[in-house]
Parts: C-alpha cells; structure tokens; sequence
C-alpha cells in the first residue's frame, strides 16, 4: 500500500532545496531517495510537479506519495556464500572471484543477491528490486570483504559513511613490474573513458579520486601491493595503477595484452573492510585473505627472486 505524507513548510525551513528539506523531515529517508521520488513525480509541491533543485516557500504544501516497495522479482538461489558476520541490520560476506553482486543485463542469476535472498529474510530496498541491500560493489573478478544492509535504516548510514570517506577499505593486489618507492598516494579524477564508454580513466573534468599504496614485496617482474582506498569510484585501483605504469596482472581491461599467467581476471582482493555499526555506534572490523589462485601466484612470484 501506498504511504502519502504532507508536510507543510514554515518559515524556518523557506529556501531550502527540497530534496534536502525531504531527508531531514522524513525518517529513514536519504537524499538520494528523496531525488528518486522527486524524478518519478512522487513529490507534489501544491499540486505542481518539481525539479529537486526547487527552493520550498512558505505555506508551501509538500505532498510526497512513497510507493508500495515492489515484490522482490530476483530469484533466490541456494548458492554457497561465506558469511564472516551477521545480525538483524547487516551481513557481511568474502564474495569469490567471478561472482557478479547483483544481477544486471546477461547476468539474471547466479549473483551474490540471488545467494543472499536464500539466507536473509530481509534486505534494505532503497536500491530496488534488483539490487536489495546493495551499498557498495565489488567487480566481478575482485573477491573479499563486503557489507550488505538488512534493512533502510543501516542501508542510509553506511551509505553516508562510504559518502564521507570513512569507511576503512583496504585491498591487495599484484600489478606488473617492480614499483620504486615503497609508498605512495595516487590523488587523479576518474569518469568516463572520452572513446571507450564502458571504460574508466583519468581524465580532468573527473571525480576526484584518492588511492594510497604500500609496497609488501617485491619480485623479479611484479610487485605485491595493498591499496588503501579514500574514495570509492568505479574500478579505481585497477585505473590509478594502470595510470603509472603498474596495471594489475589479469586485469582484461586496463592490464598488459599479453599476459603471462592464466588468470580469470585482475589480481584484486577486497582484504579488510571497516565502518561504524548503525545501530550500535561500534567500530566493527572485517578481513578475509586473499583466495587459493591470488595465493598460488604469489608462492610462484615468490620462486622466481
């Protein structure tokens, strides 16, 4: 059933942009969700449809229809998935290489939230019936450290959270040659690729993206690093190392052409994972090491010194 709300506006609260006024007024309601009900013409401001940018006035009534969440149309599936923690907001799971998170074009199964719809009764539905309880991705050929919310509550806060950058997310990975320094921050925007779309790049009219890395060993050809990130954007790791010289081994899409391993996609592992717990206010910390083919590849690296 559908839940309206109409709110009026005082004075206090005039000139106010009201996808803000929303999230502030209505519990449990983020920014962004306020703006997707603004875009699907669920929010009438005396009668009269309205951009989010639009400043409330006094007196004005705010009528905001939020819609009935839809029958989740994923497919549970009984897949095997390692659960390093669970409670009644969150879970949190080591998803595998090759594991896509949630389904999408060409991939309608065999995700991580067809897995989780088989184990949790409940998910948040902020992202909709496709994506439930997704606040964050990991490519599909990354394994690790991932939190999923239970319900829009903890989605909310630990979407903020990773909006202000503190959420303490830390990968390894192995990249091609050997790097010099044994410390480094890579400060670059990421967007769009100009000529390959469905790439990302440094580019300069990009979001600003920060990656710190630490050299841990060094080989004859490669080097082990971990990559602490700042910010979050699409494939940042795989772009930022690709940038100076050093892209990730397997990567298929920003690494050497010729690869001289047989891998099933970027050397990339998601290792530990930290945030603030939404309910308690607890500083909770998740790792998990890297897979037996992430491994294996560093014992034969390690040979060859």
């Amino acid at each position: 059933m559908e839940n309206e709300i109409s709110i009026a506006v005082n004075e206090e609260d005039a000139q106010r942009r009201i996808d803000v006024f929303l999230s502030e007024k209505i519990e449990n309601m983020s920014r962004s969700h306020a703006q997707k009900l603004i875009g699907q013409n669920d929010v009438l401001v005396n009668g009269n449809i309205v951009k989010c940018n639009y400043k409330i006035k006094k007196n004005d009534i705010v009528l905001v229809t939020i819609p009935e969440p839809q029958k989740l149309e994923v497919t549970p599936e009984d897949i095997d998935i390692e659960i390093l923690y669970e409670d009644e907001y969150l879970v949190v799971v080591n998803k595998p290489q090759g594991m896509v998170v949630h389904p999408a074009a060409g991939h309608s199964s065999g995700t991580l939230v067809n897995a989780l719809l088989s184990k949790c009764s409940n998910l948040s539905t902020i992202n909709g019936v496709v994506r439930p309880g997704i606040v964050h991705r990991i490519d599909k050929d990354t394994s690790g450290v991932l939190v999923v919310a239970k319900n829009d509550m903890a989605h909310i806060s630990l979407a903020e959270q990773i909006k202000k950058h503190t959420v303490n997310r830390i990968y390894v990975a192995i990249v091609e040659g050997r790097i010099k320094d044994d410390e480094g921050t890579i400060n670059l925007p990421i967007g769009r690729h100009p000529v390959e779309r469905k790439k990302m790049a440094v580019v300069q009219n990009g979001r600003n993206a920060v990656t710190h890395y630490k050299v841990l060993e060094r080989y004859e050809k490669n080097t082990y690093i971990q990559a602490k990130l700042e910010t979050g954007r699409t494939h940042q790791i795989r772009v930022h190392m690709a940038y100076i010289g050093h892209p990730l081994v397997g990567d298929p899409v920003y690494g050497f052409k010729k690869q001289r391993f047989k891998l099933n996609g970027q050397a990339l592992h998601a290792k530990t994972l930290g945030f603030i717990h939404p309910a308690t206010g607890e500083y909770m910390e998740f790792s998990a090491e890297p897979p037996l083919y992430f491994t294996e590849l560093l014992n034969k690296l390690r040979n060859e010194r």
